[in-house]
């Protein structure tokens, strides 16, 4: 099986697949909750709450990091982190718009 060939598609249509990609493992909706709930979150506090290992959810941590949901910042020897709302507000245009395409032709299958 061959790799996903990103540069034949679309800016747009490779930014939805690494918003699915992420937002694709329940971890990392319940980290997201987690941070909407309480609007900032240290990492601990996490592994407490979701119930999996430090290092598993550091892991989900750098994947929703990388793609720019969250952001961190160093207190100490912890690291508290929160949500990016900026990134979340392009998200949620991104995925409004795809989720509300409409089909033309209403004599499918």
């Amino acid at each position: 099986m061959g790799l996903t060939k990103s540069e034949i598609f679309t800016e747009e249509q490779n930014q939805l697949a690494s918003i699915a990609k992420v937002l694709g493992h329940p971890a990392r909706i319940a980290i997201l909750q987690h941070l909407f709930k309480l609007n900032s979150c240290v990492c601990g506090d996490l592994v407490n709450e979701i119930g999996l290992a430090q290092p598993t959810i550091s892991q989900h941590l750098k994947e929703l990091k990388k793609l720019g949901i969250i952001k961190g910042t160093i207190d100490g020897t912890s690291v508290c982190y929160c949500i990016n709302l900026e990134k979340w507000e392009e998200i949620k245009r991104l995925l409004s718009s795809f989720l509300n395409l409409n089909l033309n032709n209403s004599t499918c299958c």
